[in-house]
């Protein structure tokens, strides 16, 4: 059975770090699947019979450390480095840094302002072996594992200017000293050394912020729960509270489980997990999601799920999913990060040599290759994917919008049709029987309808029950029960073999309906018929149910349809209805009676087309349909079916979110796409650049620190996208 292990790593730098681990995993034995994310610093392992201590090892082979989480996630970006977490090294090795850079800005003016050469070398001796000492264990740790990465670059362009330095001083002598002191470099390596470690240090502050989002939601999660235990009510941890359950939620408090409301009433503040601004009143019978806040009246709940099983914790293992899954672009990035290091250090010889050996100068040369070595940093590349699809996921889940995994975002922005089922995704899903139409003389006629009914879970179904328990009408029980998918129910009621579902059922059982004696008014219709030992159906009823359009419907359509993309309906329901519903939402192309296994059909003919489908669904029926389509987004108000077998989930029953989920995927697309375009120009224009003579190491160095915020920065600016509603 295949199962999956996250793991926490800590010593990464870059995209090279990346994909060593990932080697080094999958040579591990069980091993199918090994994704690791820089920004977040996790691993994801999928495989057979997978031993965690046999991975941890294998990482920490490769040079860098991993652990199991802690049970109780924290969403905060792991980081175990000094250097990263704190502010003082940066700014310590700054303080250091800044007598050795200041009287180069006094050259400019004929100020000599130069440090002696001893006092040059105790500046730069503790930022370049205590505050750099992260970049030579990386880099000593990349080298016994045969690979490169970016402390290692670091440290070898680093090293060889504090080098170069100690060089020059030690050979200086008197005669030399008619002409002057000698020029040191002593400044480049510490001011390349600082920048780093600023840009480490602001690069984690921003990687923090990109999972915001994910630590808003784990802040939901109350500590403390009021349960009732013999006959008193006692505070409890919340993660003690078991299904079934009293628990008893004041004004104020948060909802520590998912529940239905057994006594009391009041209105609950569900924006933190749905999006919705507007409370919600909750009386006995309803619904309520842990996490969420009971905000006027005194509740007394039955705990539906908890634990992992929560709507929340669902809900925060989707986003974490998404936020640590790579999209398919992010395969290029792999295979360049695979190469870059080695050619970096190809390119920095041949700088060396070439100055050397055409211009006799080995300094300028020495000085030319460290640029090459610094502004040469996979970082960039390594945070550019990661970073926009966890700001675009996090802000997608702040408005109710769950993405499953990074493919889904390349997909949304190539959709070109967006594919709503009709009921309970574009209408209420709560329709009213509206007329009961008898044809036979028989008292018992709804009683036998409600009978097959009672556990059907069919909005007609629900909507008949709740009329014959109006009218004072019981079901009793059903023998030889059964769903006929698409069609219907049939079964035996006090000894009648009774079937009841759709007009295409009915006439495929040889009944002739009486469809122009009878005005339906585009209505929902299920007829009643009876079989009678080897003789025919006997037609002994019509219901038609009426549901009314959601308030959005109407915007959802027009919203797609200003962004170019085509709308269509698909439904299992009467050509009437359909033809209703398609009227009043300016629907063109709409499909009406199609069974569940057509509906997969129907989006496979669409895709024949050239179209690039989106379906949108909620029921068990669409579950097909949705898995067939190019993107699946499923209302969260729906079946477990339709949202497993979805890439998005809506966190509300609004149709107009759907237009909001495109947006937000293509805008986060957008942003790698950007972010990967910045960090490969950053390479290609600086390393030509350094190799030339153009680029100082300590330039070089700023440029490099600056590469990653830059797409960092980028990334963060999906923040501020809200969904328009």
């Amino acid at each position: 059975m295949s199962e999956q292990i996250q793991l926490n790593i800590s010593g990464m730098s870059c995209a090279s770090c990346v994909g060593r681990i990932e080697k080094a995993l999958a040579k591990v034995s069980g091993v199918q699947q090994a994704s690791v994310n820089l920004a977040t610093e996790t691993a994801t392992v999928k495989g057979d019979k997978l031993a965690a201590q046999q991975l941890i090892v294998a990482v920490e082979q490769a040079g860098y450390h991993a652990s199991l989480p802690v049970e109780t996630p924290t969403a905060e970006v792991t980081t175990t480095a000094f250097y990263q977490q704190e502010y003082w090294p940066a700014v310590a090795s700054i303080a250091l840094t800044l007598p050795l850079i200041l009287p180069m800005f006094g050259l400019l003016f004929g100020l000599d302002w130069m440090l002696p050469a001893l006092w040059q070398w105790l500046l730069a001796t503790p930022v370049q072996f205590y505050f750099g000492a992260r970049f030579y264990k990386a880099g000593w740790a990349a080298l016994k594992a045969g690979s490169g990465t970016m402390d290692l670059l670091v440290a070898i362009g680093t090293s060889a200017a504090y080098g170069l330095s100690l060089y020059l001083w030690w050979s200086f002598d008197a005669h030399q000293a008619q002409h002057g002191a000698p020029h040191l470099y002593f400044e480049s390596s510490s001011a390349v050394l600082s920048l780093v470690l600023l840009g480490k240090y602001l690069e984690h502050k921003a990687k923090r912020r990109t999972t915001d989002a994910l630590r808003a939601l784990e802040n939901l999660k109350p500590a403390v729960a009021t349960l009732f235990q013999n006959g008193l009510w006692l505070e409890v941890k919340a993660e003690t509270v078991q299904q079934n359950d009293l628990v008893l939620v004041k004004p104020g408090e948060r909802i520590p489980v998912d529940a239905l409301v057994e006594q009391g009433q009041s209105h609950v503040d569900e924006a933190l997990i749905s999006g919705e601004s507007v409370p919600v009143s909750k009386s006995p019978g309803d619904k309520v999601t842990g996490g969420s806040v009971n905000l006027d009246g005194v509740l007394q709940l039955r705990a539906t799920a908890v634990g992992a099983e929560s709507t929340l914790s669902r809900i925060i293992q989707l986003v974490e999913q998404a936020q640590g899954a790579k999209a398919p672009v992010q395969a290029l990035v792999d295979k360049i990060s695979a190469i870059f290091v080695p050619g970096v250090l190809v390119i920095a010889v041949v700088t060396l040599l070439g100055w050397g050996l055409i211009t006799a100068d080995w300094v300028a040369g020495i000085l030319n290759a460290v640029a090459v070595l610094v502004i040469a940093c996979p970082c960039a590349l390594g945070l550019a994917t990661p970073a926009a699809i966890m700001a675009g996921t996090g802000s997608a889940a702040r408005s109710g919008i769950l993405i499953k995994d990074a493919s889904a975002l390349e997909q949304a922005k190539a959709v070109t049709l967006v594919v709503f089922d009709k009921t309970g995704t574009l209408t209420q899903g709560k329709p009213e029987l509206q007329q009961f139409s008898s044809f036979v003389d028989e008292p018992k006629l709804l009683l036998w309808a409600a009978s097959l009914q009672q556990h059907c879970e069919h909005p007609l179904a629900k909507a008949l029950l709740r009329y014959a328990t109006e009218h004072q009408v019981a079901a009793v029980e059903t023998e030889q029960f059964q769903v006929v998918a698409g069609k219907g129910v049939q079964g035996k009621v006090q000894g009648h073999h009774l079937v009841l579902g759709s007009s295409h059922w009915m006439q495929q059982l040889g009944l002739e309906l009486p469809l122009d004696q009878i005005t339906t008014s585009g209505a929902s219709v299920s007829w009643l018929a009876q079989q009678q030992g080897a003789e025919p159906y006997r037609l002994l009823a019509l219901f038609c149910f009426t549901d009314q359009l959601k308030a959005d419907a109407l915007q959802a359509v027009s919203l797609l349809k200003q962004q170019g993309i085509t709308v269509a309906m698909l439904t299992g329901d009467s050509k009437a209805s359909a033809a209703l519903i398609a009227q009043q939402l300016e629907l063109s192309d709409w499909k009406a009676e199609v069974l569940p296994a057509e509906k997969a059909a129907a989006i496979g003919l669409w895709q024949q087309q050239g179209y690039k489908v989106a379906m949108v669904g909620d029921g068990i029926n669409d579950a097909p349909a949705l898995a067939q389509a190019d993107l699946g987004i499923a209302m969260a108000s729906g079946t477990e079916v339709a949202v497993s077998a979805s890439a998005m989930t809506l966190m509300r029953s609004k149709p107009v979110l759907v237009s909001a989920a495109l947006q937000i995927a293509r805008l986060s697309y957008r942003k790698i796409q950007q972010n990967l375009f910045w960090a490969f120009i950053f390479n290609i224009v600086g390393i030509p650049l350094a190799a030339l003579g153009y680029l100082n190491p300590v330039i070089a160095g700023a440029a490099m620190a600056s590469s990653s915020l830059l797409v960092i920065s980028n990334a963060l600016l999906l923040q501020r996208w809200k969904a328009k509603e």
